[in-house]
Order: C-alpha cells, then sequence, then structure tokens
C-alpha cells in the first residue's frame, strides 16, 4: 500500500509505462517499417530547386486544398494510372528535424490532386500562368491567384522566364510579367510529381468499385481504337481548351488550326511528341506524348480527334502512318 500512497513512485511508474510501450507500440515499429520499405527503382530525390519549391508548396497553404494520394478507388484513377502503395513514400525525407512535412499526402481536394501532375501537366507556361492567375486556363478554378511570386518589368533580362498572359487578365498592364526563383522552382517541384512505374513483373492494385458497362452501351464504339475524346481531355483540353479555341495570347486555337487541317503529318506528329515553340505569339508547348509515353494509337486517336472536332473536317491519318514517324523520332533521339 506504500506504493500507492507515495506519488513520487505511482508517477516515475507512469512515466516509465509509457516510455515502454511508446518504443514498442510506435518507436520499434516505425524503424521497422522504415528498413523494411524501399523506394522503387527509378525513383530520384528531389534536386536543390525542387526542394525549394516543396518548401514554397508548404508555406504557400497549398497543401490545404491538395492531395498527394491515389486511392485504390474507381473515381480516384483520374488522378493516376494506379492506387498509390507504401513504395510511393519511401524515399521522401523531411526537409529538417523540426519539421515532420515528408510525405504531403493531404487530406482534402478542394483542388485536384497531384500525385501524377508532372505527367498530366508538364507544361512550364501552363503552370507558370496558372499560378499568376488561374482563372486564364480554369474559368471555374477557386484558387487564389499568386501574384506575389512575380516581378512587372519594363524589359526583359537575358535569363527572365516571361509569362504569357491573355490579354482580358492583364487589366491594362503593359509591362512584362516575370517568373521569379520561387515561382520556378514551386512549378520544377510540380513537375517532378509523377507517378513511378512498378518494377518490371510487378502487377499494380486494381482499382474498386468499378462502373461496369453493358453491351449495349459498348456497341457503338470502336474497342480496337482507344478514347481519342478523353486522351485530349487527359493531355491537351487544359491549354487547348474543351472546346479546342485555345486562349488568346497564351495557348494557340485547334479550331480552324492550318497544322491541324493540313496534309503535314509529320510536323503535327513532331509538335505532339517534341513540343513546339511559337513564341512570341504563345507559349512553348513542352513534349506531351513523350513526357506522357504515349503510343502510337493513343497520338492517333488525338489527331483524328482534333482533325474531326469544332467543325474541323479533316480527313483521318492511320496508325501506321504515325507510327512510322514516332519510330523514327525514337531512333533519332536514341542515335543523339
Amino acid at each position: 500500500m506504500e506504493f500507492f500512497n507515495d506519488h513520487k513512485k505511482l508517477f516515475l511508474a507512469a512515466f516509465s509505462l509509457f516510455i515502454v510501450l511508446t518504443l514498442f507500440v510506435a518507436i520499434f515499429p516505425a524503424i521497422e517499417n522504415q528498413e523494411n520499405n524501399q523506394p522503387l527503382p527509378n525513383y530520384k530525390p528531389l534536386t536543390a530547386s525542387e526542394l525549394r519549391g516543396k518548401n514554397s508548396f508548404v508555406s504557400n497553404g497549398c497543401v490545404a486544398c491538395h492531395t498527394q494520394q491515389v486511392r485504390n478507388v474507381e473515381m480516384d484513377k483520374i488522378w493516376g494510372e494506379r492506387p498509390g502503395i507504401a513504395a510511393d513514400y519511401a524515399g521522401v525525407e523531411r526537409p529538417d528535424f523540426w519539421r515532420n512535412s515528408a510525405t504531403l499526402m493531404g487530406t482534402e481536394r478542394t483542388g485536384p490532386d497531384l500525385t501524377n501532375v508532372g505527367k498530366r501537366q508538364p507544361s512550364m507556361a501552363w503552370n507558370l500562368l496558372h499560378l499568376y492567375q488561374p482563372r486564364a486556363v480554369v474559368p471555374t478554378s477557386v484558387m487564389p491567384s499568386y501574384k506575389w511570386l512575380f516581378e512587372l518589368k519594363e524589359k526583359l533580362e537575358e535569363d527572365d522566364v516571361e509569362v504569357i498572359v491573355p490579354s482580358e487578365f492583364l487589366q491594362g498592364e503593359q509591362r512584362k510579367i516575370v517568373a521569379s526563383q520561387e515561382a520556378l522552382d514551386l512549378v520544377a517541384y510540380l513537375q517532378s510529381l509523377k507517378q513511378l512505374s512498378l518494377p518490371t513483373g510487378e502487377v499494380a492494385d486494381d482499382f474498386l468499385y468499378k462502373k461496369e458497362i453493358s453491351e449495349e452501351s459498348t456497341s457503338g464504339l470502336s474497342l480496337s481504337m482507344p478514347d481519342g475524346e478523353l486522351l485530349y481531355t487527359s493531355n491537351c483540353a487544359s491549354c487547348h481548351q474543351a472546346n479546342g479555341e485555345g486562349l488568346k495570347g497564351a495557348f494557340p486555337p485547334l479550331k480552324g488550326s492550318s497544322i491541324v487541317l493540313g496534309d503535314d503529318i509529320e510536323l503535327f506528329v513532331n509538335i505532339i511528341m517534341l513540343g513546339y515553340d511559337a513564341r512570341p505569339e504563345y507559349a512553348v508547348m513542352s513534349a506531351v506524348g513523350t513526357n506522357n509515353d504515349l503510343s502510337p494509337e493513343e497520338v492517333t486517336a488525338i489527331i483524328n480527334h482534333e482533325r474531326t472536332s469544332w467543325g474541323n473536317d479533316a480527313s483521318k491519318v492511320t496508325v501506321e502512318e504515325v507510327k512510322q514517324i514516332i519510330d523514327f523520332i525514337q531512333l533519332t533521339s536514341n542515335n543523339e
């Protein structure tokens, strides 16, 4: 009974029990998990610029509205090619001893999930414009404008990265809009967010709760070719818009485009696979086809969708001619 009457012994016993439980319930299992989990083979640590961008992502509150986790439910398939696994986060380290912001998985999706945004939206021009004025590229966006990440200059200097903004969002501003180093770092971090492929032979978990498609709903669809409209929406619509009209002063229209309607299919495929620099009239287009590993069938489906939509009435191209051009592009790239 003396033990229960001595508050010092009671406190010491309770504290000791707490320490022992913490070690066996939390610390030892965490160390074991850390040792047993390894990053995927093609994982690359963040560069200095990307790490600064990650810190900016945290400090500017982006973590409050964007998740970085693809759940194993069908509705999340738009955010990644597969459900997320522990190895996706195994190589991520906390920035310092005091802050536990290693993984930014998030808990709320006021904005889109960013797990695979580096593949979904690899264009630096789009990302910079989106930071400067989100409504310029997504009219219904509720994201705030981060204009303080940009500078206004009368004249561009040698290493300046200018942001092409549609005139209706300039409010009469005549000076050049230049991305600060923090804006460039933030975009570098966003572009680094790419879902890695699993090692050869590993099969990804399937998405749950898939919608069943009846035979009647597919009776009028071609099952031999990918869905060009869906591929366009995933890879092109954020810049060129769903109506194909682009954004004046930022991204060119595909509706009525001489390149889209023309007979130079090689140029068309080259633009998709290697990108295109249309400055100063428009922003630089990234190599969407190469960055997103689009197959010849997918590129063909995108081209045919663009050539036959929004009033465009050009003839469709074949997979064979597109594949021949892509093979030549890849052969040339390998030789370089």
